[in-house]
């Protein structure tokens, strides 16, 4: 739509027709003629003559001002959307990566790498399971996944994500090599990370292969003492094999295995013979859904096609494409293969070769019990996982190496998309708003319509006479434009139906606005967990609650069990009938705890069954994102000693009195924590809070029936003489308990009454808070400001 207009003034010929209203005329003469509406003479005469003149100058400002308020309005409404409610995605120094470098959006996806372990290759579990733990990095326990982006990235090698994952066990170390996408070339490098814990802690020990073009698939293997790799290199259109000359970073090529373009390709011994299992996608045939077969009495070559090649030309969701290595497991030998029928490697399956001679091939699918997490985006593999490769150890257990994407491929084109479109239809939006309001007086300029008398060159005449396409389009013009006399003769603004029409319009503006800078600015939508020290790790989630709150708890558990690193939720029960594990709907298992007696000491009971040392108390009241909850969770992990938590309180003076969140900001500083929204150390905490020191303590709390979170405060600050307390503040909370009756404080006044009476005891017994104090801001992350 182009900016002009015309009207009394008699505007030139072949403009476009957008205007205000005159406030002196009558804003919807709906029995003029076309022309009439949108230009006063067409023939292009009068006041500036045959252009634009100066009345009609103006006007083309006031239209064009018109669009760009309307434009900069929502922009204004859409930026402070995104502010407000949008996370930006994660840089990759929040990662841990260079705080320039790795970790960018990628269209092919954020792939990373996890560790599993199993008595079995069909039993495999993820590496917190086998409760690894390392103190150094408070990952208590290690979790999955153990290589990212982060992990390359930090080590001086900018990767946008890692994936094709081979493992090649030396003794007690373990070797990954895999598929890392350099962020600067956008190229795929071969990377490798070395392992002395069985797992658990990765060293990057560099880029193993660089080439000039893209390689994946690093398929590692020994032959005869010498260790070959065997990438994908397809982009050269031939498969090479490279051998060690110094491992596992220095590396020849020994020579090219066969003159095709092949990719996710392995060798295996089977019955004395040498097979190789590729795709070519070169040729015509189902993307994904090809491979094919040679054999060979050496690894090295020559290689001759198996008689039926291709061994498969199918569907792509049906596995023909490999995803990792091979394994024998009870004198069976199976295959992985892609299902990459949704998306791009979907999920692996596992398949079971029957016959496999020179001159047939035959293999059946087998079941894979891998448990799929519910956590969506905000899980490492919530999207696909395309790639394992599992081998038995030297103790008989078996080990599992195998990649995951929280995304499905091409995320971020499609969301860019979604978002362009969101914008294309604000702007449609802006024009009927314009329309309707009498800015907007033609859609398409006179020039282009039919019925337009204004003059044109003879030349131009003569082509649209001989072109028939032309005169359709000039026709569809001329309808086009009597759309805005259409719609102001049916809505008119200056009614009550027609304002809300206005309303409802410029309603679903802002929405489409706010949809446009979510898809374009907003990321992948993941909430993920957040590094440290090389490890990821996990928390268990405390709540407790009673059957007056059981809409509480369906909520809650619904929406924390989706966060990236919650392993377990614990319901504290402390009165009436406890609901049904059925009825909560849960992505991680939960555990109702029903108590005897209705104690809010409960709350820090000793539970052996907690399986890791973090626990997030959190009231099942209080509603907040996961990636505020991530957040404090990566603070505690650098202060485990301490209660890390979202709602600061400062206590002073010689008269005790508990106040709110704004006494502890007006004095720009807090030494308390309220643990109905934090995290301790399980194992220390409730050892605490249950040793013989807080007996009093604990019977103020169940005389009052409150405090305990008061009590844990004092009892953290009497074991130290240090900082005992973080804060972490939320990008938003919302308390539930205020949509219903049930809640212990609802009574503001009374609830500080008791809480004052509390400090005061509280100093008697384990000594005062006064003089403790620590800044806002202190730690100069932006998290506690």
């Amino acid at each position: 739509m182009v900016v002009a207009g015309s009207g009394d003034n008699g505007g030139g010929g072949g403009s476009c027709c957008m205007r205000w209203w005159q406030h002196n005329r009558n804003h919807y003469s709906h029995h003029q003629t076309y022309n009439g509406h949108c230009n006063g003479n067409s023939n292009g005469g009068g006041g500036g003559g045959g252009g634009v003149g100066g009345g009609s100058g103006r006007v083309v400002a006031s239209g064009f001002i018109f669009c760009l308020i309307c434009f900069v309005m929502y922009g204004l409404i859409a930026g402070l959307y995104g502010w407000v409610i949008l996370k930006p995605p994660l840089s990759s120094y929040e990662h841990g990566g260079s705080p320039w470098l790795g970790c960018q959006e990628d269209s092919e996806g954020s792939w990373s790498i996890g560790v599993f372990f199993g008595h079995s290759p069909f039993s495999l579990k993820p590496i917190e399971t086998a409760d690894v733990r390392r103190n150094e990095s408070a990952a208590w326990p290690v979790a999955n996944p153990v290589i990212t982006c982060a992990s390359a990235s930090a080590s001086g090698f900018p990767s946008n994500f890692v994936a094709d994952p081979f493992l090649y066990v030396q003794g007690d170390i373990f070797y990954i090599f895999y598929e890392t996408k350099n962020s600067i070339t956008m190229q795929g490098d071969i990377g490798v990370a070395k392992s002395v814990d069985k797992g658990a802690t990765w060293q990057q020990l560099g880029i193993a292969l660089d080439e000039g073009w893209h390689l994946s698939y690093p398929y590692v293997f020994n032959y005869l003492g010498q260790i070959y790799m065997m990438p994908e290199s397809s982009q050269k259109g031939e498969l090479r094999l490279y051998r060690a000359i110094n491992f596992p970073l220095q590396w020849e090529l020994d020579r090219i295995i066969i003159k095709k373009p092949l990719i996710d390709s392995f060798i295996i011994e089977h019955d004395r013979e040498y097979w190789l299992f590729g795709s070519d996608h070169s040729n015509f045939g189902t993307k994904n859904g090809q491979l094919e077969i040679w054999y060979s009495s050496s690894p090295l070559g020559p290689w001759k096609p198996h008689k039926k090649n291709p061994i498969y030309n199918i569907d792509k969701s049906l596995g023909a494409r490999n995803g990792g290595r091979p394994f024998s497991y009870n004198g069976n030998l199976y295959r992985t293969g892609q299902d990459c029928g949704e998306t791009y490697g979907r999920r692996v399956r596992i398949f079971k070769v029957e016959v496999l001679t020179r001159a047939d091939y035959r293999e059946v699918e087998v079941p894979f019990p891998f448990k799929e997490s519910r956590k969506g985006r905000n899980a490492w593999n919530g999207a696909r996982y395309h790639h394992l490769d599992v081998q038995q150890l030297s103790s008989g257990e078996w080990i599992g190496v195998m990649d995951g994407d929280r995304v499905p491929s091409g995320d971020s084109v499609h969301r860019f998309l979604l978002g362009c479109a969101s914008v294309a239809a604000v702007a449609g939006l802006v024009v009927l708003l314009g329309v309707l309001l009498g800015a907007v007086k033609c859609i398409i300029p006179l020039s282009w319509c039919g019925d337009y008398s204004g003059k044109r060159s003879d030349t131009l005449m003569a082509w649209e006479r001989a072109n028939l396409f032309s005169s359709k389009v000039r026709r569809f013009c001329s309808r086009l434009n009597r759309v805005p006399s259409f719609l102001r003769c049916r809505i008119k603004p200056n009614t009550y139906s027609g304002r809300l029409v206005l309303a409802l319009i410029f309603s679903i503006g802002v929405a489409l606005s706010c949809v446009g800078v979510k898809f374009i600015y907003g990321g992948n939508g993941a909430e993920e967990s957040y590094l440290w020290k090389g490890h990821y790790s996990q928390f268990t989630l405390l709540t407790m609650t009673y059957e007056a709150r059981l809409w509480n708890l369906k909520m809650y558990v619904k929406h924390y069990s989706r966060c990236s690193s919650v392993k377990e939720i614990v319901v504290v029960w402390n009165k009436g009938i406890p609901p049904k594990l059925s009825d909560l709907d849960s992505a991680v298992p939960v555990r109702i705890r029903v108590e005897n007696r209705n104690s809010l000491n409960n709350r820090f009971k000793m539970d052996p069954f907690i399986k890791t040392r973090a626990v997030l108390e959190l009231d099942d009241d209080i509603m907040m994102t996961c990636d505020d909850v991530e957040r404090g969770f990566r603070v505690w992990r650098q202060h485990p000693d301490r209660i890390v938590g979202f709602y600061p309180r400062f206590v002073d003076g010689s008269r005790l009195e508990y106040r709110g969140e704004k006494y502890a900001r007006k004095n720009k500083g807090y030494n308390m924590i309220l643990t109905g929204a934090a995290f301790i150390d399980g194992q220390l905490a409730f050892k605490r809070y249950w040793s013989e020191q807080a007996k009093a303590g604990r019977e103020v709390v169940d005389k009052y029936f409150n405090c305990e979170d008061v009590l844990l405060n004092f009892l953290y600050a009497n074991a130290s003489s240090s900082k005992t307390v973080e804060y972490v503040r939320p990008a938003w909370a919302i308390d539930t308990s205020k949509f219903s009756g049930a809640a212990i404080s609802r009574n503001t006044n009374v609830h500080y009454k008791i809480r004052s009476d509390c400090l005061t005891k509280f100093t008697n017994m384990y000594g005062s808070l006064t003089g403790r104090r620590w800044e806002f801001d202190a730690r100069k992350d932006g998290w506690d400001l």
